[in-house]
């Protein structure tokens, strides 16, 4: 006697995931916001350059152009904004998604490695922004 073959049902969606995704669908709901929110307030008013260095020694910070980015973002000029500083595109696009499993994995990495990771993504952006803003002749 041979037993029946049952055909395998889909397993559903682990709660755990779903939850994962309505954080990353809600951390990226709220960073459309504020990046809208910060376009909008940019065509009202302005303010010129934010960076205290910037303004002071003509010499930009690696975070320059993080602004820029939520700018552009909200206009929807996604290569401006990746132009503007890849870092911190990188790097709110790392925050966005954490909840699917990047959080965890840099968690587990060594406070070295996590600080050596920070390090030389800032000097990266700094060397971006010297040639971007003309600092450095290309």
């Amino acid at each position: 006697m041979t037993t029946p073959v049952r055909a395998a049902r889909p397993h559903p969606v682990p709660a755990a995931l779903s939850v994962r995704f309505a954080r990353t669908g809600l951390r990226c709901a709220l960073a459309a916001g504020a990046a809208l929110t910060v376009a909008v307030l940019h065509d009202a008013h302005d303010p010129g350059v934010l960076c205290p260095l910037r303004r002071l020694t003509g010499i930009p910070c690696p975070a320059c152009g993080s602004t820029t980015v939520f700018i552009e973002a909200g206009h929807g000029h996604w290569a401006a904004a990746l132009t503007a500083n890849p870092v911190t595109v990188l790097a709110v696009i790392g925050l966005l998604t954490a909840p699917l499993g990047g959080g965890a994995r840099w968690w587990s990495l060594t406070p070295r490695r996590r600080g050596a990771l920070i390090g030389s993504a800032l000097a990266v952006a700094w060397i971006w922004q010297l040639f971007r803003l003309g600092v450095v002749p290309s």
